[in-house]
């Protein structure tokens, strides 16, 4: 309980109280700059989870079937939600402490007011009465001075022998009037003493300690209030801590489950190219005025392949690194997927087959339901017009039928890569392409891919070759003298011809490209993914696609 106080530590205390409103009021605007702070915490973290989340149809989103990319997701899902808590938070604080202080703050300033407005009245009361009691007192002091005169005025006149009865009679008059008017001062003035001592009494034992009890209780509330809003604020923070802490498990667990062995695996299987392994390289033996016969490599990695080799010329020869190749076009490639390597073709083929059978179901779902809606409408025909469902259904069987003739195309198409791959129980075979001398006898042979051939846009021609003598033309042409002129450098034999039926854009590395009609040397076969390797000049080879030329070989590499 506060001490006893006079008047004048009412300014001390009004100047307290006010400091004690003003700290409530800072802590309010402390409390409002953490929830602004959280709000914008939450903003931001809100904003970084999305601004990683895997864009639709984007390369990030098919990177999901890796265990890393798929816990990067659920730790940025993890993150939303722990961004969400810190809502929370300034939800709480805003809800718990700053509207509440915002209340109390009102009240505890009209509270104040009152009960300094009942000391300042009482303060004022007191001085009233004292003034009251002073103008009181000198009011007696002056009537008891004119008393005595009067009453000297009296003995003068009645011992002087000269002044009548009359006039001492009245002098005595005068004088007895100022003593009873003096009498009346003295007991008002006795009335005022006795009413200020009680009012003094009652103002210094009871009203002023009341209204400093009342401010001493008030100041502690405040006060109270104060410590209840600071362990609000503690409890905000720790009601979230379970759910920020489950967040924190669920990227714990995240973590945990990424597989490295798994995702390796993923790799390899998605980028399997289906290419048979290479056989086993046979012995040659030398002999006496014999030339070596030149073996064609079918390593894709090989320092004789793999890596491009200066020619006379300044140009380069560049060998088969297929499943290498960096796509130079950006585009989505041919329909077909031919542009894929056999097993990745494979894929998409049948990625693209169960999409459309998915299409189909659909279809065919919606037109069992309008089925069934037309056969409500011709029961029931206040219901609608059977004929209205007519166009759609026509419109649906002829998507049906347009969606099946694309699953027929595909599938052909997966069937012509099926038929390519090796199957796994197949032991390796190796190919070889043997430099014979321009003088040997040599016929021309059709490559399978001229008979029931397959066009770029998917048709399907029969054409015979006449091309008999393209062989002997191409044979005698510089390019062919110079072949193996730099005998440091090993450089792959002509084993036969070809004709471009299809003129072919190579955007690949390890592509070539040719025009309809063009003649070029062939220095490997198809090795049964879809490509055969040929030669322009010396300085220009690679790859075109099987079906895309006509293939003469000599006899010797046909037999072998």
């Amino acid at each position: 309980m506060l001490p006893q106080l006079s008047n004048d530590q009412f300014d001390n205390l009004e100047k307290h109280t006010q400091s004690g409103i003003e700290f409530v009021e800072r802590y309010s605007k402390f409390v409002k700059e953490r929830s602004d702070i959280e709000i914008s915490y939450a903003k931001q973290i809100r904003n970084l989870s999305k601004k990683y989340q895997p864009k639709k149809n984007s390369r990030e989103e098919e990177e999901n079937k890796y265990t890393s990319c798929r816990a990067f997701l659920s730790t940025l899902n993890e993150l939303n939600d722990y961004a969400g808590q810190h809502e929370v938070i300034a939800e709480n604080l805003t809800s718990q402490i700053i509207t509440e202080l915002s209340r109390y703050l009102t009240e505890l300033k009209a509270e104040r007011k009152s009960h300094f407005h009942d000391g300042r009245k009482a303060q004022q009361q007191i001085e009233s009465l004292w003034k009251q009691l002073e103008s009181s007192k000198r009011r007696f002091e002056r009537d008891c001075k004119e008393a005595d005169r009067a009453q000297q005025y009296f003995e003068r006149m009645d011992a002087d022998i000269n002044v009548t009865k009359a006039d001492v009679e009245k002098a005595r008059q005068q004088a007895q009037m100022r003593h009873q008017i003096a009498a009346d001062s003295k007991t008002e003035y006795s009335n005022y003493l006795t009413k200020f001592n009680q009012e003094q009494n009652e103002h210094y034992y009871t009203l002023i300690p009341n209204i400093f009890q009342k401010l001493q209780e008030m100041e502690e509330r405040r006060i109270e209030r104060v410590g209840v809003s600071m362990k609000t604020y503690a409890e905000v923070d720790r009601e979230v801590l379970p759910i920020v802490g489950k967040c924190l498990d669920g990227m714990t667990k995240a973590a945990e489950s990424i597989e490295p062995k798994t995702d390796s695996k993923q790799v390899v299987e998605s980028y399997k190219s289906g290419f048979e392994p290479p056989g086993d390289v046979e012995f040659e033996d030398y002999g006496p005025g014999q030339t070596m016969k030149r073996t064609v490599s079918e390593t894709s990695l090989s320092n004789s392949r793999g890596e491009a080799k200066e020619r006379p010329g300044g140009g380069k020869s560049k060998g088969k690194l297929w499943p290498f190749i960096k796509n130079k076009n950006k585009g989505s490639g041919p329909e077909d997927f031919s542009h894929l390597p056999p097993e990745q073709r494979r894929k998409k083929l049948q990625a693209k087959i169960d999409d459309i059978n998915k299409d189909i179901q659909k279809e065919m779902d919606q037109k069992d339901a309008l089925t069934k809606m037309k056969g409500v409408y011709e029961k029931n025909p206040q219901m609608g017009d059977p004929a209205s469902v007519d166009p759609r259904l026509v419109e649906m069987a002829m998507n049906i039928e347009k969606l099946q003739s694309e699953v027929q195309k595909f599938e052909g198409w997966l069937a012509e890569v099926e038929g390519r791959l090796p199957s796994r129980s197949d032991p390796p075979r190796r190919q070889s392409g043997l430099y014979e001398s321009q003088n040997s006898n040599s016929t021309m042979v059709d490559n399978n891919c001229a008979q029931d051939r397959e066009s770029p846009d998917g048709s399907y021609t029969e054409e015979q070759s006449s091309e008999t003598q393209v062989k002997v033309a191409i044979a005698n042409t510089p390019e062919f003298d110079d072949e193996f002129d730099d005998g440091d450098e090993e450089t792959l034999p002509t084993i036969g011809t070809c004709k471009a039926v299809y003129s072919f854009e190579g955007h690949n590395e390890g592509t070539i490209s040719v025009t309809e009609g063009e003649l070029l040397f062939v220095i490997e076969q198809d090795k049964g993914d879809g490509w055969t390797r040929v030669r322009r000049n010396v300085e220009e080879e690679g790859y075109v696609p099987t079906s895309y030329v006509e293939v003469f070989l000599e006899t010797n590499t046909k037999d072998s």
